[in-house]
C-alpha cells in the first residue's frame, strides 16, 4: 500500500460572479514511503489547493485522500489536525513562523501538536539545518534563508512519514534555492520521510530526477525518485 493514496478528487469553489469553478479534478495519484516527488505548475494551478487537501487544511467536495492507511477525507476536523500534527510536514511558502517566539520555541511549539515536546531533537533539528548558533534568535532576526530552515526543522519535528513543500524556494534567490532544496531533500532521507515538493521554478525542480507537470483537472501520473 502507497504511503499516500488519491482518487477521484475534486475541489471547487464559488466565483465572485457566483460560477462554480472547480480547482482540482484529480482521478488518481500515489506516493510511496520515502519517495521524493516534485510537480511543476503556474501559479494559479490548484498546487497549493492540492497540498491543502492532501493535508486536510481543506476537505474535498469529492473523493478520498489515505495516507498511511487513514482517509484523511473521511475524519472529522479535529481527527484531521491530530493525523496532520503525527504524520504530516508541511513546510510553507511564506514559513508562517510566529515572530513572538525564537527559533527553538517554533519548532518546540510544533511538537506540542503532536506526540510530544522533546527538546534534544528539536535542538538537533536546529543544528542540522545550520541553526545551531541561533536557537535564541526571533525570526526577524534572521535572514530568509535561515527562517527557511527553522521552517524545514519545525516541519520535521513530529518526525512526520510525509512532508509537503509548497514553492518553498518562492521567496529564495538561485543560489540558496538550490541549497535549500538540498537541505530538504537530506532532512527527510535522514528521517525516513517522504517529500511531495510543488514549484513554477525550473531551478528548483531541475534538482528532481523528474518532475510531473500539474494539471489539476487532468489525471496525474506520478514520476517519482525513490531515494
Amino acid at each position: 500500500m502507497p504511503l499516500l493514496a488519491i482518487s477521484q478528487l475534486v475541489k471547487s469553489f464559488i466565483t465572485p460572479a457566483g460560477f462554480e469553478h472547480t480547482v482540482i479534478n484529480v482521478k488518481q495519484f500515489t506516493l510511496d514511503d520515502t519517495a521524493h516527488m516534485a510537480l511543476q505548475g503556474e501559479s494559479g494551478s490548484g498546487k497549493t489547493t492540492f497540498l491543502h487537501l492532501i493535508a486536510g487544511i481543506l476537505r474535498p467536495d469529492t473523493g478520498s485522500i489515505t495516507i498511511a492507511g487513514q482517509a484523511m477525507s473521511a475524519l472529522s476536523e479535529p481527527q484531521r489536525d491530530r493525523l496532520r500534527a503525527t504524520t504530516i510536514g508541511y513546510v510553507f511558502q511564506t514559513f508562517n513562523l510566529l515572530q513572538g517566539y525564537t527559533c527553538l520555541e517554533n519548532v518546540l511549539l510544533g511538537m506540542s501538536f503532536g506526540p510530544g515536546i522533546d527538546k534534544a531533537f528539536a535542538e538537533a533539528l536546529l543544528k542540522r539545518v545550520g541553526l545551531e548558533d541561533c536557537m535564541k534568535h526571533f525570526p526577524r532576526q534572521l535572514s530568509i534563508g535561515q527562517q527557511q530552515r527553522v521552517a524545514v526543522a519545525r516541519a520535521l519535528a513530529n518526525r512526520p512519514k510525509l512532508v509537503l513543500a509548497d514553492e518553498p524556494t518562492g521567496n529564495l534567490d538561485h543560489k540558496n534555492a538550490r541549497k535549500s532544496v538540498t537541505l530538504i531533500r537530506e532532512a527527510c532521507r535522514e528521517n525516513g520521510a517522504a517529500l511531495l515538493l510543488v514549484s513554477h521554478d525550473h531551478e528548483t525542480l531541475s534538482q528532481f530526477e523528474k518532475a510531473q507537470e500539474f494539471e489539476c483537472i487532468n489525471q496525474i501520473t506520478p514520476a517519482e525518485e525513490i531515494l
